[in-house]
């Protein structure tokens, strides 16, 4: 019926309207005409669009009237009594109601079961409910304007009344119902906020607002927190409280993801404790917000941030927000190639964590140790092991957020070593605990982070769904800076011929090509590589992935985009003909020490070197070296490169008169190539198939 009186209707107001309706036309109808009146809905076209925002429905003067008129209709107890009730809410219990009315409790019995007949009230009578026996408004609009027939002062009086019974009541289990007193005192004291009592009401609510905060921050409600931290801010007079309000409420914001509210909320901390010369809490809050530019993209503005902010704390007193400032610090500059510089802050970071005993400033540095020397110093094994104890002492501790770095780092470093298994495990954790937390910035890094095992492992199907509903969802564009590289979804939309859909990733994180975050460069630059390389523009491919590859000085040579960037060097180098560039490459990948090289590197290595034995043809290097490559690819379980090795094995073979040996490999590798889609592969593959056919037959002829 909505939809025939007002089509197209925005789904917002739309849903307002039957919210407000309960089912009941009229109440749908004359919404709509007071809306209409109002000139808040105009027609555009043939939709009905919003001329402003329409944040609340007030109640149409039709409607007003015929209620009013239906309350009048009620005897004058049960007239006092509906109004005494819509101060409780929808639905209330009956010693609620018998706490704001003052009412013999028989007399009650009597007016609750009347206005029951009167279908004003409902009660639930179900056994199986945990509602049984409260009662509750038939319409909602029934209560709404009851309440406005009150006065001002009766309503401040009912509401005062309420939180008074409903502290009394549940005592030590306050903490259960804080959101409801909080909203009692709240509108206490609106409805009189120049009353000689009102600065007393307004600090009770302060109060209450900002307990209901911590409440629904504990139980990982980051929006409902946020707003009770903001509400309780406009309350606070004294400056001290206030900006610690705002510095919760931009945690709270920064939590969920709303990166330009956080912000706002921590600039406004800042200047607040800047104001009362309290610059040590000033330079805490401006380290939060450096993560906050960070998770923006912006990671040289909050390097900046962070400096300041150790250089104003390392002239006090050392203490708890100078060491987590030490340690975010020398997490900035290792993600920004700076090792050395981010190694001293985190020793300067674990000193004083070990010697003021704090375990999650011990565990965030001993993190970003741990991932600096497995990624940089080569000493994967160690920083493991280090990355694993920070995960421990995060959990022990009950310390969400190191907790989910530590999951995210440890995982990172599995990849290094090419345990993608192991990465999925921890993986999953994290996402987990992000949930559980409600920290979503985190809850799409880590589903963005499963892409890599699901493509590794060769479940392209799942890994490019799980890459789609990450890109739709409504706070990609809000996060893009932070979520992880886009370089598996490429690999697998390239090797599956959907070129265009690779185009418009590589499109999404075109601005990371200027980045000062050297892994997010790097990330972009690997991808880049690979897309081009697809397009046939190798030139261009081998420039990116060389570009991707000189990150090593920075990153390390098992950082998995520098080893995609080499991989791809050595690809594009292949294509060009470029053998002294893929002998160089190979020559730099072999100089390395056994524990500076990984599984995926050394089978790249292997069948790198027999391409290009076949190229110069050493007939005696070509077959071994695809064995060992394909035998490695097996080993780390990656069945796309294991079937790219087959396949040029089995195309060697074939142009050296061997087609019935390549038959076997070539069937093994359409099986795999098949179960990916890979488009391109299978026509490459059908092409050599058919001349391994040729081939065989004409041996068959000869004999």
């Amino acid at each position: 019926m909505l939809d025939a009186l007002v089509p197209r209707l925005p789904d917002e107001v739309r849903a307002k309207i039957l919210a407000r309706a309960e089912a009941i036309p009229l109440y749908a109808i004359d919404t709509v005409r007071m809306l209409l009146d109002r000139g808040l809905l105009a027609l555009e076209g043939s939709a009905y669009r919003p001329t402003g925002p329409i944040e609340a429905l007030e109640v149409p003067e039709t409607l007003h009237a015929l209620i009013a008129a239906r309350l009048d209709g009620l005897t004058p107890d049960e007239r006092r009594l509906v109004q005494d009730a819509s101060v409780l809410g929808k639905t209330f219990l009956k010693r609620a109601a018998a706490a704001v009315t003052a009412i013999a409790e028989p007399q009650l019995e009597a007016l609750l079961s009347s206005l029951v007949r009167k279908e004003v009230l409902t009660i639930q009578a179900d056994q199986r409910s945990p509602e049984r026996g409260q009662y509750g408004f038939l319409q909602d609009l029934m209560r709404r304007v009851a309440y406005e027939t009150l006065s001002k002062k009766e309503r401040k009086a009912r509401h005062l009344a309420m939180a008074s019974y409903l502290e009394a009541a549940w005592g030590d289990d306050e903490e259960e119902i804080v959101e409801v007193v909080a909203s009692h005192f709240l509108e206490a004291y609106r409805l009189a906020p120049d009353a000689p009592d009102a600065p007393v009401i307004r600090r009770r609510a302060m109060e209450m607002l900002s307990r209901a905060g911590d409440r629904a921050a504990s139980l990982a409600a980051s929006s409902e927190a946020q707003r009770y931290f903001e509400q309780a801010a406009e309350l606070a007079d004294a400056p001290l409280i206030q900006a610690e309000l705002h510095e919760r409420a931009g945690r709270m914001a920064k939590l969920g993801g709303r990166y330009e509210v956080a912000r706002q909320h921590f600039e406004r901390s800042m200047e607040v404790f800047d104001s009362i010369g309290l610059t040590h809490p000033a330079a805490r809050v401006s380290a939060v917000l450096a993560e906050t530019s960070w998770d923006q993209g912006h990671i040289e503005e909050g390097l900046e941030r962070l400096e300041r902010a150790f250089d104003v704390l390392s002239a006090e007193e050392p203490d708890e927000d100078l060491a987590t400032v030490a340690a975010q610090l020398g997490r900035f500059l290792y993600f920004i190639g700076r090792s050395d510089a981010a190694l001293d802050r985190v020793e300067f970071a674990l000193s004083l964590a070990e010697a003021l005993r704090l375990p999650e400033v011990l565990s965030h540095a001993m993190n970003t140790k741990g991932i600096a020397l497995a990624h940089v110093r080569g000493r994967p094994e160690e920083g493991l092991t280090l990355v694993r104890r920070a995960l421990e002492i995060a959990l022990e501790n009950d310390l969400p957020a190191a907790a989910i770095r530590g999951y995210n780092n440890l995982a990172s470093t599995l990849e290094i070593e090419d345990r993608y298994v192991e990465e999925a495990e921890y993986i999953g954790k994290g996402l987990e605990l992000a949930r559980r937390v409600g920290d979503r910035r985190w809850e799409l890094q880590f589903a963005g982070g499963a892409i890599q095992p699901l493509v590794a492992g060769g479940r392209w199907a799942e890994a490019l769904a799980n890459a789609r509903e990450i890109r739709w969802s409504p706070d990609f564009d809000s996060m893009r800076g932070s979520l992880p590289e886009p370089i598996q979804v490429i690999v697998a939309l390239v090797h599956q011929g959907r070129m265009e859909e690779a185009a418009e990733w590589i499109d999404l994180y075109r601005d990371a090509e200027q980045s000062k975050e050297v892994q997010y460069r790097a990330i972009y630059l690997a991808s880049k590589s690979v897309f081009l390389r697809a397009e046939g523009r190798p030139h261009e491919a081998q420039s990116a992935a060389e570009e991707a590859f000189a990150t090593r000085t920075e990153l390390g040579v098992a950082h998995p985009q520098v080893k995609e960037g080499l991989v791809q060097a050595m690809e594009s180098a292949l294509i060009l003909d470029d053998r002294d560039r893929l002998e160089e490459l190979l020559a730099e990948l072999g100089s390395r020490k056994p524990g500076e090289t990984t599984p995926y590197l050394r089978a790249h290595g292997a069948r790198f070197g027999a391409l290009l034995a076949a190229l110069r043809s050493e007939m005696d290097r070509v077959e071994p070296g695809f064995v060992a490559g394909a035998d490695m690819f097996r080993d780390i379980s990656m069945p796309f490169w294991l079937a790219v090795t087959l396949l040029e094995h089995g195309e060697w073979l074939a142009s050296q008169g061997r087609g019935a040996d390549a038959n076997q490999l070539l069937a093994e590798a359409r099986e795999i190539f098949e179960g990916l889609e890979g488009r391109p592969w299978l026509e490459r593959l059908a092409q050599t198939a058919g001349a391994a056919a040729l081939v065989t037959a004409d041996a068959r002829q000869g004999t």
